[in-house]
């Protein structure tokens, strides 16, 4: 079979747009967020993350993910893609380039936790927590749902990562936070240094979101391009509906708050995009911005965990729910994609309910046992006198902005 040059050339640049969202678009998004003396440490993270994760995808993550036919996990025939030739394919896609769209999956995933443990943790801990991480909770919930596993074969719909993506890192994070420990002072903390670089950020967000979602098409087709209008309009329904609660509940809207709107919306409809048509997108986002907020409050102020950038609140529970959503608004009635044969709205929500279940689950479990074993192994938070000072210098010796 002969690549699409078509589709080849789409998927390409929709991995270049994937990368993008992590480098620089999520590390400016959370470094706008923190301390001024902790700006450099959490960049630092997204980066090694970034090189770390590629590096494993190669070794070993992606033949666990994409590889086999076991229900749980595949195997390492495709390990270094050493017995992987040149002419494979993936649909119409040369297998190199799906190796690599996917890559940046990977990439961003365990990147998008780096929120919750910001301004306290050790640099060695996000380094053997990330890498451990991708191994044993991404890549088998990968296989499950995109891999030929157990849920791919139940129908479950996720176009592009409300399980596989969203909810893992989403209920991870929380895990990670919780063992962490808070920030000194939490709940009342330093606002962040510079919301101007979160927009940046935020726009970079927006933008590579195209790659991910409309990517996932795997071709340049109506797909695609159905995927990149529910994504834009779930964003752009979500940050307007952030910026009117916030408007209601203290009579003005923060750009902060439109722009965690605009993610809430992305994450939320990610799972759906290429599912539902542009007014599900319209109403994902409306539903994500208001679930999400309420879980913002929930999780800060009666759970008590401080999961620093909301990563669970808006990335976990937004996947959560588009993933849930999804089994309505696929509905060709509802101007969706419709169902796979032999499934309807009923038994595709149960599908759907049985694998945010499992993945939550997975997700919570696996990272538990984690943390507990790097806890007592290297130890996870950063040293008070390190904390104080700043990780920028403490852990790297670097300021992000010298005198």
């Amino acid at each position: 079979m002969t690549a699409n040059s078509g589709d080849t050339a789409w998927i390409l640049s929709a991995t270049a747009l994937v990368l993008f969202m992590t480098l620089p678009g999520l590390a400016l998004f959370y470094a706008g967020l923190v301390r001024a003396k902790n700006v450099l440490s959490v960049m630092t993270h997204c980066v090694a993350i970034a090189c770390l994760a590629s590096v494993l995808w190669l070794l070993g993550g992606y033949s666990l993910a994409f590889s086999g036919t076991g229900p749980l996990i595949g195997d390492l025939a495709k390990a270094g893609l050493v017995h992987v030739p040149r002419d494979a394919r993936v649909g119409g896609l040369p297998e190199s380039v799906f190796f690599g769209f996917q890559m940046t999956f990977a990439i961003i995933t365990p990147a998008l936790m780096v929120g919750a443990f910001v301004e306290r943790i050790k640099f060695s801990a996000v380094l053997a927590f990330s890498g451990l991480w991708l191994l044993l909770i991404y890549a088998p919930v990968c296989h499950w749902v995109w891999g030929g596993g157990w849920l791919g074969r139940l129908h479950v719909m996720d176009y592009a990562g409300g399980l596989v993506v969203h909810a893992t890192a989403g209920v991870s994070a929380l895990v990670i936070a919780w063992a962490v420990g808070p920030r000194d002072g939490y709940p009342h903390v330093s606002p962040p240094h510079n919301p101007g670089m979160t927009m940046i950020g935020a726009g970079m967000l927006w933008v590579g979101w195209y790659g991910f979602n409309a990517g996932s098409a795997l071709a340049a087709n109506g797909d695609a391009g159905s995927a990149l209008i529910a994504t834009h309009l779930s964003a752009a329904t979500a940050g307007l509906t952030w910026a009117l609660i916030e408007y209601r509940r203290f009579g003005r809207a923060s750009m902060v708050g439109l722009v965690t709107g605009v993610v809430a919306g992305l994450a939320t409809v990610t799972p759906a995009s290429g599912f539902v048509g542009p007014l599900g997108g319209v109403l994902l986002g409306a539903a994500g911005s208001l679930i999400c907020y309420q879980a913002v409050e929930l999780v800060k102020h009666k759970v008590r965990i401080d999961d620093s950038l909301d990563v669970f609140a808006v990335h976990g529970i937004g996947g959560i729910l588009g993933t849930l959503l999804v089994a309505v608004l696929a509905a060709r009635p509802a101007g969706g994609a419709g169902y796979a044969p032999g499934m309807d709205m009923v038994r595709q929500l149960g599908v759907q309910a049985i694998g945010v279940a499992a993945v939550c689950a997975w997700s919570a479990g696996a990272s538990l046992i984690l943390v507990l074993v790097l806890k007592r192994a290297i130890g996870l938070r950063a040293r008070e006198d390190a904390i104080e000072e700043g990780l920028d210098m403490a852990a790297h010796g670097e300021r992000a902005y010298n005198p």
